[in-house]
């Protein structure tokens, strides 16, 4: 809300043909804080604080007669956005948003046996955000995302499928064009903090709870011209696990980071795969 209008208009009926006061119209550019006071006698309204100067005060005192009728109106204060969309000039405290489609590649593990790892998703589906009007904001959400791993050569991934253990081996001999990767894909619940500068930047710090609702290996590789394509199901990952994540946007566009610090696997079910570093760009944050 880049303008509040203050209007005041009074009309008072006085006896033996007085004049009617004029109406007292007052803008000021962005206040920090507007307190109205109503009592019996009239409404006081002081302003603390402006988009010029920090130390502003402004006071306006209306009387009423025992004839005056005074009305109050309130605005909404949610907005609802549109996927990806650019809110309106208007600011709220509340509003609805679906934001940050963000996709990245993996800086390491703490486990020597994973060759790269690549990162997307949907930060929120949908996240209520609550806005402090002075530069802070605060969200609770729900999104997707998704993780692949892929293990460094010359091993691949197996699981006994009797077990639903999954351990490592190597390839054949001969092997060519060979990869073998586990992607585990979630739903995630991101609790965001973010904090503008100036009108385009902002700084995004958060963490996610992930709930890992699916997870699967595949194995490719060539013998003798004959492809081989293995897939397992039924991979005991962990279901529940937690991330933490920072962004720097300008204009809605930006670059983020996010640690991984749980395994992949529940305890004697597969590797360790854990303590992942991601970094890539995001969208619409």
């Amino acid at each position: 809300m880049k303008k509040i209008v203050l209007f005041f208009a009074t009309m008072l009926a006085m006896a033996q043909a007085q004049a009617i006061a004029p109406d007292t119209v007052t803008i000021i550019e962005q206040p920090n804080q507007v307190i109205i006071t109503e009592t019996p006698t009239g409404s006081l309204v002081k302003v603390v604080g402006s988009k010029e100067k920090d130390d502003y005060s402004y006071t306006y005192e209306m009387r009423h007669s025992g004839n005056d009728t005074v009305h109050t109106t309130q605005s909404t204060d949610w907005e609802l956005n549109l996927p990806f969309m650019k809110s309106s000039n208007k600011e709220y405290h509340w509003s609805i948003v679906c934001s940050g489609l963000y996709f990245g590649a993996g800086l390491g593990t703490s486990y020597n046996l994973v060759n790269n790892c690549f990162n997307w998703g949907i930060l929120n589906f949908a996240s209520l955000n609550y806005n402090t009007l002075h530069g802070q904001q605060f969200s609770i959400g729900v999104g997707y995302d998704n993780k692949r791993f892929s293990l460094k050569r010359p091993n691949c991934f197996f699981m006994d499928e009797a077990t639903n253990i999954v351990g490592i081996e190597s390839y054949p001999e001969g092997t060519v064009d060979r990869s073998s990767i586990i992607s585990v894909r979630t739903i995630q619940f991101p609790l965001q903090f973010q904090q503008f500068i100036g009108k385009k930047f902002h700084i995004t710090l958060g963490g996610t709870m992930n709930w890992n609702v699916y997870a699967k290996c595949n194995t490719h590789f060539k013998v003798n011209k004959t492809h081989h394509d293995v897939s397992y199901r039924g991979i005991k990952q962990n279901k529940l696990t937690f991330d933490i994540y920072g962004a720097l946007s300008y204009n809605r566009i930006g670059i983020y980071c996010r640690y991984s610090p749980c395994n992949v696997f529940k305890k004697g079910f597969g590797p360790e795969i854990k303590n992942t570093w991601m970094l890539g760009g995001v969208i619409a944050l």
